[in-house]
């Protein structure tokens, strides 16, 4: 239990878990969405069982560091540039996001939203499935960052099992927040095509600091945030006026009945 009192052991838990509830952040606005199209009742059951299935994958990711860095390795050449399974996963993952945003983007504007049709048939089943596979794509890059960081197992495990949890709590939050306020929907399913947007540019081999993109996705919800306030505000006090009105109005109307 000599653990428990290692200073370093607790800094590398705490750091690497901070680096991989952050790393979450596309993963929650993803899961957030699509738990949406289930009946309230179904919501939770489906992220929760979702994101169980996701941390026996990172842990088995993390059982196997060696086969993990092998995706990083081409096993063919398009000219100059080297395909590894990375890519083709980055790829695949993007693909999906941007897909999946654009025909959400396309409901929402049409209004097409509360359709019954085909699409319904993905259902429980299919909203595990997403979550689980889109996870895959999130982690495999989570995982590797872990494995830079320390080699300890236990710790790697304990900061992966705390930013699951992490995840499902605020996808609970975030879901409840976008159903309260429809308008912030729009907003979420942008930052997917933006996230989509990074994956496909990763799996070109453009890399560039992720940094960047949560500071813009931190400035732009907290913008959407204010603009929510500042409508439920005027609302409010629209309701006041015309309340103070109608009540202003009433002993005219007893004269005038008079």
């Amino acid at each position: 239990m000599s653990w428990l009192t290692d200073p370093q052991i607790w800094a590398s838990f705490v750091t690497l878990s901070a680096l991989e509830i952050v790393l979450g952040v596309d993963n929650v606005v993803f899961i957030s969405l699509v738990a949406m199209k289930l009946p309230k009742a179904q919501r939770f059951k489906a992220r929760l069982i979702g994101l169980a299935g996701a941390l026996v994958m990172r842990v088995g990711f993390l059982a196997s560091v060696v086969w993990l860095a092998k995706l990083k390795t081409p096993f063919a050449y398009l000219g100059s540039f080297g395909l590894s399974w990375h890519d083709v996963i980055m790829f695949g993952g993007g693909g999906f996001l941007l897909y999946k945003a654009t025909i959400e983007i396309h409901e929402m504007m049409e209004g097409a939203e509360h359709d019954t049709g085909p699409r319904k048939a993905h259902g429980f089943l299919g909203t595990i499935v997403q979550i689980m596979m889109l996870d895959l794509v999130f982690s495999i890059d989570s995982v590797m960052t872990a494995v830079g960081m320390t080699q300890n197992l236990p710790v790697m495990i304990a900061a992966i099992v705390l930013a699951i949890i992490v995840m499902l709590v605020a996808a609970e939050g975030l879901g409840r927040f976008i159903e309260a306020h429809p308008t912030t929907k729009m907003l979420a399913l942008a930052f997917l095509i933006l996230i989509g947007t990074t994956l496909v540019a990763e799996g070109a081999h453009h890399h560039f600091d992720r940094t960047y993109l949560y500071v813009a996705i931190a400035f732009s919800a907290f913008v959407e945030i204010l603009n929510v306030a500042f409508h439920e505000r005027t609302e409010k006090r629209k309701k006041h006026a015309h309340g103070g009105a109608a009540h202003a109005l009433k002993p005219e109307d007893a004269r005038s009945v008079r």
